[in-house]
């Protein structure tokens, strides 16, 4: 699966557990280290955890695990899942607004999420 179908794809699951402001950032052009963020808000620490398990649970059934694991006690507002091309950043509201990465990251192009993945 390219990169940027596996962004999409976590985008359609977070969203499975009420995840908003989603964003994919390509990052192809602006950092060496991956080709997309994704960045995704949760109204709760719960749905933070939540969220970045319905994502784990939704790409291992294509056999596409994160090299780090989501922990279901993480308290700290801000998930990280790491798919190697693609980098998911699930945040707890008031977290998001502190990091900002989207200012952060502001050169990189905002990709345009289709209202499903072909």
């Amino acid at each position: 699966m390219d990169s940027k179908k596996l962004a999409l794809k976590a985008v359609y699951a977070a969203r499975s557990k009420k995840a908003e402001e989603a964003m994919v950032l390509d990052m192809r052009k602006v950092s060496g280290f991956c080709d997309y963020f994704v960045i995704l808000s949760a109204n709760s620490l719960r749905q933070v955890n939540a969220i970045a398990l319905a994502i784990e649970e939704d790409l291992a059934k294509t056999r596409i695990k994160s090299l780090s694991k989501a922990s279901s006690s993480d308290e700290s507002g801000w998930v990280v899942l790491d798919f190697v091309s693609v980098i998911v950043h699930i945040f707890y509201k008031p977290m998001r607004e502190f990091y900002s990465l989207e200012r952060l990251w502001s050169d990189a192009k905002r990709v345009r999420i289709p209202k499903q993945l072909d």
